[in-house]
């Protein structure tokens, strides 16, 4: 399934910057805007509303609105009111505005449905969970290839460190293997979790993983980290 995101904020900057913020992280993801008065001022339009998410629907199976303050959401909730063929696909998130769109566009570049986008965007508030760790082995039962771990250390090399770019670039990486991957400790699939810790060029990290693919996906994010991302 393929899910797209509409941004309804009373400021058109304010919407238009965080698309392109959350289409750096995820390319090819649909983002729309839907912002503004429809006049050029502050506020928001049930038109404006509804033209952004006739341009998002036909491009994508579901779509994700996101809205920055009350009437916002009033002028959303409006519209899917008035259009019940909207309401299998498309979810209003109760997230923040900026970080909840960044989590969202990640988890739709990453393939997630219409109900874990949503997810997504609402858990991005909450304060990070640490990263899950393996099950415990059970001793009645042969060894296993899942039960394998694997861990590196790593220097940041480019010189703005884990910022949003190459944060969604090691999300993206770890999400695409099985088991659990983490970088410092934190969830490697999590972009918000991985700028939240604020690691500099020069900062050493350790990146673990477990399960069937684990030296794989250590290898794949340490070749990500060493390369510097293309900033080097």
């Amino acid at each position: 399934m393929s899910v797209g995101l509409l941004l309804v904020s009373h400021s058109a900057r304010l919407a238009d910057g965080t698309v392109e913020l959350a289409r750096e992280m995820a390319p090819d993801v649909v983002l729309e805007s839907g912002a503004g008065d429809g006049a050029g001022g502050l506020g928001t339009s049930l038109e404006v509303v509804q033209d952004a998410l006739g341009r998002a629907l036909p491009r994508v199976d579901g779509v994700v609105v996101l809205a920055d303050l009350g009437s916002a959401v009033l002028t959303v909730e409006t519209a899917l009111d008035l259009d019940e063929d909207l309401v299998s696909r498309v979810r209003l998130a109760d997230a923040p505005f900026v970080e909840g769109a960044v989590a969202a566009a990640v988890a739709a570049q990453q393939g997630a449905g219409l109900d874990a986008v949503l997810a997504a965007a609402e858990g991005a508030g909450a304060p990070a969970a640490p990263a899950p760790a393996p099950a415990p082995a059970d001793p009645s039962l042969e060894p296993v290839e899942t039960t394998a771990t694997a861990s590196a250390r790593v220097v940041i090399r480019n010189p703005l460190g884990l910022h949003a770019r190459p944060a969604a670039v090691v999300a993206r990486a770890a999400a695409a293997f099985g088991g659990p991957v983490t970088l410092q400790g934190v969830d490697a699939t999590s972009v918000l979790q991985l700028m939240a810790l604020g690691t500099a060029a020069g900062t050493e990290v350790e990146v673990s993983a477990h399960g069937a693919d684990a030296r794989d996906a250590v290898a794949t994010v340490v070749g990500l980290i060493e390369g510097g991302f293309g900033e080097v």
